[in-house]
């Protein structure tokens, strides 16, 4: 039996900034296109993967779809930023998206690249940008993370980003020379705008898909303060959907950890917040605080789509212990009668339809939560520091950097029968911890986070001999449905492969 895990896509694919959209019988997801280990965002070209709409577990690698080559701009920003898709009214796929420098430098300065393709997994071929009606390059506000959707006909693009410069006291005095350098703009054409230059915009385009027809404008005002916007004010990663006659503006907040969403009547302007649907380390979920986090956080993009009469929401997670290697998750949501999204956690089985079988092995990648009590925010770099992380070495994939008070998670599992569970485990080469002879350590066994431990796997001396140990122990977990998490104990650094359900 097929079943689906989170990340949903191969362990070695990292596809972030995730859209989906149904055309025809199947599911498909644009992305980003982050290299394993990589360091800087976006370093692959665009790929896509599709599933059938019966069946949303069986995803299929669909090839590259666009190369960054392709763009015009390729030689001075080789790197393509998050994209998104829209069949246009004459029936093609067009593919809109921006170019960036290495650790997102040129990123805000140039305009939105459109490629056009006869089917969803093209190959697409570059089109042209977003133009004025002269032709000239459409460079209005910030052209950044572009969502498109074709609204009954009319297409709208949403763009934009926003930092908090302007809500200064000392504006512009301070913080004009940073915007300046950010955007690529003069002094005077940032201070020309009577709202701001940052911010969520949208505009409409003609049925060329290239040119302007609606000029843009803000969908929400810049200014958040004594607005439902206030604890989560828009930063980037626009995207629309339309849902019973509504519009759901879905989009990263300035706390950089979670996909928000705003609703209106309307495509264009009167935009409610709605509250956090998830956040790639479960802040707010029951009331979890940012120092609480169960991972660590950073970048955020994704949106929510509804397969055969369910909701989801796409976004995407953090691996090896920076901003750059990040891959695409998918959480089952629900839309109330009122139109609103509870947040959801992060689960190990999110397009599953339900929990995991509590038989066999898994791979230590699947765990939802990965924490030693402290865990950082990204912030557009790699992390020196010592913490649990998913990580590579060659084709060898696991959860590295373990040490005393480590706790990983994994949600959820149908037990029935349970005798036994295991770990495959090896020493870090990172270090073995500060005593020169060290315990082996032990995985307390726990199917709730604040429980006490329901049994140890001891992890015995052989662990020294080099390359992966299997160990494991008998276990009384009733029959049901729980989550299993593994709190180590120990001042020896190991790293998890695989855990095993007998």
């Amino acid at each position: 039996m097929r079943q689906a895990f989170n990340p949903f896509l191969p362990l070695n694919e990292y596809v972030p900034d995730g859209e989906p959209h149904i055309f025809g019988d199947r599911v498909y997801i644009f992305g980003s296109h982050d290299k394993e280990g990589g360091d800087t965002f976006c370093m692959l070209d665009y790929v896509t993967y599709s599933a059938p709409v019966s069946d949303i577990t069986d995803w299929r690698y669909e090839g590259v779809i666009y190369r960054a080559e392709q763009d015009p701009q390729y030689k001075e920003l080789p790197y393509m930023y998050a994209p998104d898709v829209v069949r246009g009214n004459d029936g093609r796929y067009y593919l809109y998206y921006s170019m960036s420098g290495p650790r997102g430098v040129g990123g805000y300065i140039g305009p939105i690249s459109v490629a056009v393709a006869d089917k969803p997994a093209g190959p697409y071929e570059f089109l042209g940008f977003v133009r004025e009606k002269d032709g000239s390059p459409m460079e209005k506000y910030v052209c950044f993370d572009p969502g498109v959707i074709n609204d009954d006909g009319v297409i709208r693009l949403y763009y934009g980003t926003q930092y908090d410069y302007e809500e200064k006291e000392d504006f512009p005095e301070n913080g004009i020379a940073e915007m300046m350098e950010m955007f690529g703009r003069t002094r005077e054409e940032i201070l020309s705008y009577s709202d701001s230059i940052m911010g969520p915009i949208m505009l409409t385009l003609e049925d060329d898909m290239l040119t302007v027809k609606e000029e843009p404008h803000h969908i929400i005002p810049y200014r958040v303060k004594n607005t439902g916007f206030e604890e989560h004010p828009f930063f980037e990663a626009s995207s629309i959907r339309k849902v019973n006659g509504k519009y759901y503006f879905i989009y990263s907040s300035m706390n950089n950890h979670e996909l928000c969403y705003a609703i209106s009547d309307h495509p264009d302007r009167n935009f409610v917040f709605g509250g956090t649907i998830v956040s790639n380390g479960d802040i707010g979920y029951n009331g979890r605080t940012s120092e609480d986090r169960l991972n660590m956080t950073g970048t955020t993009h994704g949106s929510i789509i509804e397969v055969n009469g369910k909701w989801y929401v796409f976004y995407h997670r953090l691996t090896h212990k920076s901003d750059y290697s990040r891959q695409a998750c998918a959480e089952e949501i629900r839309i109330e009668e009122d139109g609103s999204i509870k947040q959801v956690e992060m689960t190990s089985c999110g397009l599953n339809g339900g929990p995991l079988i509590g038989q066999g092995s898994y791979p230590a990648g699947i765990a939802c939560n990965i924490t030693n009590g402290h865990m950082p925010h990204g912030s557009n770099r790699i992390f020196e520091d010592s913490f649990p992380n998913y990580t590579n070495d060659g084709e060898e994939r696991f959860i590295g950097e373990i040490s005393d008070g480590t706790l990983i998670g994994f949600k959820y599992f149908e037990f029935k029968d349970l005798k036994k569970v295991g770990v495959t485990v090896r020493v870090d080469a990172s270090g073995a911890g500060s005593d020169a002879v060290s315990e082996p350590g032990c995985f307390y066994i726990k199917t709730d986070y604040e429980a006490e431990s329901t049994a140890c796997i001891k992890i015995n001396d052989d662990i020294g001999d080099g390359g992966w140990k299997y160990y494991e122990t008998t276990v009384s977990i009733r029959d049901g449905i729980y989550p299993i998490y593994l709190e180590y104990k120990g001042n020896r650094k190991i790293q998890l492969k695989e855990i095993r359900f007998t």
